[in-house]
């Protein structure tokens, strides 16, 4: 296999792995206002995710990493095409991550409310956004024969992009749902889970519709394979909701996220960003790649540190593994 193959295969695989982890902490910040009924709630809702959607985002940050040295051509031009939308999400995470340090400063209540409108909108605006991205990577942008955006902003809020964020959004909402349930007790677990029931049936039909238009868009044996399994594996995990087996729930939407996003590569494949205005403008894995020696000495560094990074994240949902809910917060 060609080292341009292997490198676009693990691009892949980290940004899959940052939406499952990620998907479920933007989840749980879009649902504070919902589940969160006062204060106390709603820290317990912060709780869950404390520990980890700091490291959660570090998956994204190798992944942006491994696209600027990998395939230099394909990030300078994605990011400078899709510049407002990225700077949309750099802007909100930021948004968030404040929020999660400051929010506990100040006991007055309008303080508190103000940050956790910052969660909210720190957690949905990225959710709906990395839809729309990702599925104009897929439908192809208007790129010259020099590689260069030759669109607007409004070429990418096209219909097919416009439902994958709201898809996105759908999902993430529904695993963060089911997260909620696998780490609460209580009151709120029992409302998460018939949360995530709900809005797991609305996700699946958006689901459905999603990845039935990506396959006619651009399609193949791999791709129609991962999307038939991602649709099951959201149906097992809602079905396991619906019985309460938050464990196996959590564990079907994760793997239906995974799917779903390993669907859009593998469609995508050869290709790194399609051209709707010149087919020569048409970035690959082959003429977007670094040098065969760059590409061997990142091979090299990831075989080393990719084990290391991966057995401390599992150390630490492995630590905050417990279930917590309203008795472990202390009344301020």
């Amino acid at each position: 296999m060609e080292l341009t193959t292997i490198w676009f295969l693990l691009v892949a695989v980290l940004f899959t792995g940052y939406f499952i982890l990620e998907g479920f902490d933007f989840g749980v910040g879009m649902l504070l206002p919902v589940l969160g009924r006062d204060d106390r709630e709603r820290r317990v809702l912060i709780n869950t995710i404390g520990p980890v959607w700091d490291g959660n985002e570090v998956w994204l940050i190798t992944a942006g990493g491994a696209m600027f040295a990998a395939f230099p051509e394909w990030y300078a031009t994605l990011f400078s095409g899709f510049y407002l939308p990225l700077l949309l999400i750099l802007l909100a995470l930021i948004a968030r991550g404040v929020a999660f340090e400051y929010r506990h400063k100040r006991p007055e209540p309008s303080w508190k409310r103000r940050w956790d409108a910052a969660i909210f909108f720190g957690s949905l605006v990225p959710a709906v956004l990395w839809g729309v991205a990702f599925a104009n990577i897929l439908r192809g942008v208007p790129l010259t024969a020099d590689h260069e955006y030759a669109g607007g902003l409004l070429d990418l809020l096209n219909p097919y992009a416009l439902l994958g964020g709201v898809t996105t959004a759908a999902l993430f909402l529904t695993h963060g749902a089911v997260f909620v349930a696998l780490k609460t007790v209580g009151d709120i677990r029992e409302r998460a889970g018939a949360l995530a029931v709900r809005v797991g049936v609305v996700a699946a039909v958006l689901a459905v519709a999603f990845l039935t238009w990506t396959l006619s868009i651009r399609s193949s044996t791999a791709a129609v394979v991962l999307a038939s399994a991602a649709a099951a594996a959201l149906l097992a995990g809602l079905a396991a909701a619906r019985v309460r087996r938050e464990g196996w729930a959590f564990t079907g939407t994760a793997v239906a996220i995974g799917l779903a996003v390993a669907t859009l590569f593998a469609a995508l494949f050869p290709n790194v960003l399609p051209s709707t205005l010149d087919a020569a403008g048409t970035l690959t894995a082959t003429n977007a790649a670094s040098t065969p020696y760059t590409l061997k000495i990142m091979s090299w560094i990831a075989v080393v540190f990719t084990p290391i990074v991966l057995a401390y994240q599992g150390w630490t949902y492995w630590v905050f593994r417990k279930r917590i809910g309203v008795a472990h917060i202390p009344q301020h």
